[in-house]
């Protein structure tokens, strides 16, 4: 898709939505696939470029979900497509558990250099977040040989029965699949928003639970082998915590001799305007949990460990695909290409992006909060500023009305709407967005007297 420049600032809607090509499609799916999948809106992409997107009908939209936080460099980047082509051409697969390739080793030695761990650093490479959570629990209780972990409400690092354990986002995504994984505990996530007091009063409150709860009536703390944590905390509400808080669990970790797992799969590779989201608090992990953006859209997940920890045998874990080469390929290009601009450019076109969120959030009493780093941005809706009642079904609303519109977000947590769009953003563009969001507040607020 070529687009000028000036066209790419703006939505462009040719049809009403869907149109007649979605709809077909649409009707397909719904015969043939899977209805677990949560589909906000008709959405049917044919192709983009950059962060603009366009449907089967010709519909052009800006698009600030990225895949849901995956597509960092943009849709299809060529010099993402040029490194994916280049590898296919050679070998596709050869299945880095086994074989030998290089691309997967030098992907390892840029990780071991960028990841928030101290010393030397050592990657398992699977196919996503979730198995890169797999990865981190069997690993955790290898090193220890404890069995227990800890996890925090509204967290979400995926699907699979393990990682499920520790997932306690919505409840949908637990019901009917129990028994979980035992020896899973779960304290409060800091969000200082909803809090009657100080940041740090508010994440030391979370903290003593796990210190004088947990630990005390719950599981004794050299019985924990792990505790999970995302830096900012994604599908729960992208919701950032004190650093206090994160500080405070390193310390509770390396007191009990717990393994401190962070996962930064929607948080890291630059979205937060720095490599990991990590830096902004000067935390140091034991194992970092990688996908999403790491590889433009490929799949690829990869848990980064202390080296000295990541000391199991062969055959003790590995997976048949993850680490593919192609995958790889791609994954050394967007690093090259996050280092090279585009995590600068989260940081200075979210900072942009967050203060005309906060400019709306004075002019419309229905944003209750605005919050995040880089372009890893929340904005939580109530019904009122005061009691701070959550506005969930305006939530909605504003989803539908943002679509319309053509511009592609997603919600988070019980009333917030997410802002992740591609790193390649512009200030433009982002003006578009912030124009957009006001036009659909006003509706919906509207609407909802």
């Amino acid at each position: 898709m070529t687009v000028s420049s000036d066209i790419m600032n703006a939505p462009d809607i040719k049809t009403a939505l869907p149109g007649p090509k979605a709809k077909a499609i649409i009707e397909r799916d719904a015969r043939f696939v899977s209805p677990s999948y949560t589909r906000d809106y008709p959405f049917v992409i044919a192709r983009g470029e950059g962060a603009v997107v366009e449907d089967v009908d010709g519909n052009r939209f800006i698009d600030c979900a990225a895949g849901i936080a995956v597509n960092s460099t943009g849709v299809s980047h060529p010099e993402v497509v040029r490194a994916i082509v280049e590898q296919a051409q050679k070998f596709i697969h050869m299945s880095g558990t086994d074989f030998y390739y290089e691309p997967q080793v030098r992907l390892a030695e840029d990780l071991a250099r960028l990841v928030p761990i101290d010393g030397q650093v050592r990657s398992f490479f699977g196919n996503s977040g979730t198995e890169a959570t797999e990865a981190a629990l069997k690993l955790a209780r290898y090193h220890t040989k404890r069995q227990a972990a800890i996890a925090f409400l509204g967290a979400f690092h995926g699907r699979s029965l393990g990682s499920l354990a520790l997932t306690a986002s919505k409840a949908v995504q637990r019901r009917g699949f129990s028994p979980f994984m035992p020896g899973v505990y779960h304290a409060p996530y800091p969000d200082t928003y909803r809090f009657n007091g100080s940041a740090d009063a508010c994440a030391e409150v979370c903290l003593s639970y796990i210190r004088d709860q947990l630990f005390v009536h719950l599981v004794a703390p050299d019985e924990v082998a792990a505790i999970v944590v995302e830096p900012i905390q994604g599908e729960g509400g992208y919701i950032v915590p004190p650093t206090a808080f994160l500080q405070g669990l390193r310390d509770i970790a390396s007191q009990h001799g717990i393994v401190l797992v962070v996962d930064e799969v929607q948080s890291g590779m630059g979205r937060t305007g720095r490599m990991f989201a990590s830096e902004h608090f000067g935390l140091k992990a034991d194992v970092v949990n990688i996908a999403k953006g790491i590889a433009s859209g490929l799949p690829l997940g990869v848990t980064c460990a202390k080296a000295e920890m990541m000391a199991w045998p062969p055959g003790a874990h590995a997976s048949t695909f993850g680490g593919n080469p192609v995958a790889c390929a791609a994954a050394n290009a967007t690093i090259r290409l996050l280092k090279e601009g585009l995590v600068a450019n989260a940081a200075a076109v979210g900072e942009h992006l967050l203060g005309g969120l906060r400019e709306l959030q004075q002019k419309h009493p229905l944003v209750g909060d605005v919050r995040g780093k880089g372009l890893m941005i929340g904005m939580e809706l109530v019904r009122d500023p005061t009691t701070k009642e959550r506005a969930v079904e305006e939530r909605g609303a504003l989803v539908q009305a943002m679509f319309r519109r053509g511009v592609l977000v997603l919600g988070a947590g019980k009333n917030a709407v997410r802002l992740a769009p591609p790193l390649v953003l512009t200030k433009a563009q982002a003006d578009s967005v912030l124009g957009i969001i006001d036009e659909a507040l006003a509706e919906v607020t509207r609407l909802a007297h």
